[in-house]
């Protein structure tokens, strides 16, 4: 038997159990109620009041002054509830939300409320809240569920209320478009207008002042002719410059060419002597050389005659 062995171990370690219980009691004072198992509900819930009853007794040392100096909030029991509620926001909210609203309430800030059992597994779950939060209780309650016509009554006539809402709507924001559709339209024409007519005066004014300045016809035409014929006469006279200067330009590039072409004639006169003498050259050597080809012949012919008269004569 568990003589003196207090609590539930959940199969579960110490520090799993531990670090479970604190995220259980920082999501029941952010969303002040919790569906969980019957066991676990009824483990966390001496934990849940014990935090709640140390920022009750911070709230009233601040109201007190019972705070060393220099201190204007209860940092000792904020760091002891820290220990178990690692969310900053939540820490706040049970000590600026919760603990003012359970201050007269001497002990007993959360109820356990059975829910039946579970499918899958039917194990007995349970809703742990704060009871101050949670909604009225006459002291018996019954896991039967509601009659569910009256509810699918009321959600159908709920749904044809919105309904018949959002119908009205639309046709005010229609109709709100439309008067501001027309008084756009009127705006903008009665603008169109306006510039039209402001428009129509302008030209007016400026043909009433162009009709004063302007000066009789004759007088126009009269100086129009003036300068076509001044016109006419410096045309003529930039033409007879350009011919003039193209002539000149022509005269000088024909001068240039015929003393070039004088040049080019002597150069090749010269030439031609040059080539003259070096083809004399050349015929005076080949005289020379058919001479004395001629000689070394007639001596060699003389010198094998003789030779062969000797031999004849020796054989003889």
């Amino acid at each position: 038997m568990r003589h003196l062995v207090k609590g539930r171990k959940l199969n579960r370690t110490k520090s799993h159990r531990e670090a479970m219980f604190k995220n259980m009691a920082t999501s029941l004072f952010e969303h002040k109620k919790l569906h969980t198992t019957e066991a676990k509900a009824k483990e966390l819930k001496p934990i849940a009041e014990k935090l709640i009853t140390k920022a009750k007794n911070a709230l009233a040392n601040e109201k007190q002054n019972l705070l060393p100096e220099g201190q204007t909030v209860d940092i000792h029991n904020r760091r002891q509830v820290g220990r178990y509620i690692r969310n900053k926001a939540v820490l706040q909210e049970l000590f600026d939300a919760i603990a003012p609203v359970v201050e007269g309430r001497n002990g007993g800030y959360t109820r356990v409320v059975k829910t039946g059992t579970r499918r899958g597994d039917a194990a007995r779950t349970a809703i742990i809240e704060l009871v101050d939060w949670g909604a009225p209780q006459d002291g018996t309650i019954s896991n039967k569920p509601a009659k569910r016509k009256r509810d699918s009554q009321k959600k159908k006539s709920s749904r044809k209320e919105s309904s018949v809402a959002k119908i009205t709507t639309k046709e005010e924001v229609k109709e709100v478009k439309d008067e501001e559709v027309v008084t756009t339209i009127e705006t903008a024409a009665v603008e169109e207008t306006d510039v039209t007519t402001a428009e129509v005066v302008e030209t007016a004014e400026d043909i009433t002042s162009a009709t004063e300045e302007t000066p009789d016809t004759g007088e126009i035409k009269e100086e129009a002719e003036a300068q076509n014929e001044e016109e006419a006469v410096t045309v003529e006279t930039a033409a007879t410059e350009e011919t003039e200067v193209t002539t000149a330009e022509t005269t000088t590039s024909t001068i240039e060419e015929t003393s070039d072409t004088v040049e080019i004639k002597e150069e090749t006169e010269a030439q031609n002597e040059e080539v003259a003498t070096v083809e004399t050259a050349t015929e005076e050597t080949e005289v020379t050389t058919t001479e004395a080809t001629a000689e070394d012949t007639t001596s060699e012919t003389g010198e094998t005659s003789a030779d062969t008269e000797e031999n004849k004569e020796k054989e003889v």
